[in-house]
């Protein structure tokens, strides 16, 4: 017998959510197959068996919490992989012989249906299917290899109410009354808590105060709709966006005043001479922070090739702990929902955060001229136990300087 444990996840989880079995008991798994999936407070992580066999027992069931160590399958490691034709091939055999292997038929019967009937399916799609209540069986998919992806969930669950109406009967605890009005209960994932009680213990935790400030981005905007065609030519199709200027202007002011990229450990301030900036991705699990490495030693287009391979990662959920680890300061762009201002809240034992948002046009003094420019609000969320006021806005007011005169940032490189 074989053992299939919860692996070592990173230094700080010690625990996860069984989110999906990908296999059942009495069903064949080869050395190194995926056998579950497991929901951290980070990423999803799909665990494999370390040994071939039949799958004898599973000791948690999904939604239950598993610790680090903690076996939660047995396989029979002397386990023979179905093989529905051999049993027929000996069918010559003695007739006591026939008799007296029934089981071994059985077994590998209920192996070949339960392999049939399993739908192939990416961790994505399987977690989508759940919170909507979906039978992926069911979910139709234009992938050759017949894999179900999110997106077919996503268009299985937007087809006409009507023919998904007689459902909710069979699901009535999902939904109830309060007070005589409709109401829906749906548990928070293990993520969305993990992100709810991380946010509520820093709002705890921190004396935090937000300072704002303004950017013109006319410069940045002139300057990117000069250079992007031949920034993108030179640079194997990477796009010069905005996130690789605000960046690099944040280096710039975490060098001027280092004690915004410290941190607090016990009595004594751990301040930080690199640079590994996180940028905050929203995916439908939550928001999530990877971490672009050493800023201070990449271009533009480094930079930016590290934002969208993040990009990409977070949207096919296929970011590791490695990404999201670490971090001494945090970006985040309200602005690509709409947000014209906002407070964001600080990034676990960081000291600060900037919030960029929506670039919009409106009347600005110019000298003595009024002109229309396209203004950015920004906004330093700031642990004030470390960063005084002045400290602050000194910071805030070097990336907005930087970013209205952006070819200094070339200097800052």
């Amino acid at each position: 017998m074989a053992e299939i444990k919860v692996p070592e996840l990173a230094e700080s989880i010690t625990e996860g959510t069984i989110a999906q079995w990908l296999k059942k008991p009495g069903e064949y798994v080869e050395k190194g197959e995926y056998i579950v999936e497991l929901e951290t407070d980070k990423v999803n992580v799909e665990v494999i068996s370390e040994e071939a066999g039949v799958i004898q027992e599973l000791k948690a069931e999904e939604g239950d919490t598993v610790q680090v160590g903690e076996v939660i399958a047995i396989v029979s490691a002397d386990g023979a992989a179905p093989a529905p034709s051999a049993p027929a091939a000996e069918a010559p055999a003695e007739q006591p012989k026939q008799e007296a292997d029934p089981a071994p038929q059985v077994a590998a019967q209920v192996v070949s249906d339960d392999k049939k009937d399993r739908t192939i399916a990416s961790p994505a799609a399987r977690k989508l299917a759940r919170e909507k209540g979906i039978e992926l069986g069911q979910v139709p998919t234009v992938d050759p290899l017949g894999r179900v992806r999110k997106q077919d969930v996503e268009v299985f669950s937007n087809q006409p109410k009507q023919a998904a109406a007689p459902a909710p009967a069979k699901n009535a605890p999902a939904a109830s009354q309060e007070d005589g009005k409709p109401v829906e209960r749906v548990r928070m994932s293990r993520r969305r808590q993990t992100i709810a009680n991380r946010l509520l213990e820093v709002k705890q935790n921190t004396a935090m105060l937000t300072t704002f400030n303004e950017i013109d981005m006319t410069a940045v905007m002139e300057l990117r709709k000069r250079k992007k065609d031949k920034f993108q030519e030179e640079h194997d199709g990477t796009r010069l966006g905005f996130m690789s200027f605000f960046t690099k202007a944040v280096v710039a002011g975490l060098k001027k005043f280092p004690y915004v990229n410290s941190e607090i450990q016990g009595n004594e301030l751990l301040i930080k001479k690199y640079y590994d900036i996180g940028v905050a991705v929203s995916t439908e699990e939550g928001l999530v922070v990877p971490v672009v490495r050493d800023c201070d030693r990449k271009n533009f287009a480094e930079i930016e090739a590290d934002i969208a391979g993040f990009a990409k990662k977070a949207r096919d959920n296929k970011l590791g702990l490695a990404d999201l680890q670490g971090g001494t300061f945090t970006i985040t762009n309200g602005g690509v929902f709409g947000s014209l201002f906002s407070t964001p809240i600080i990034n676990g034992t960081q000291v600060g955060i900037l919030g960029m948002h929506s670039i919009q046009k409106r009347p600005v003094a110019v000298g003595d001229q009024i002109e229309i420019r396209p203004m950015m609000y920004v906004a330093l969320s700031y642990d004030h136990r470390v960063i005084d006021g002045k400290d602050a806005v000194g910071f805030l007011a070097t990336v907005k300087k930087l970013l209205e005169n952006p070819e200094d940032l070339l200097l800052e490189v």
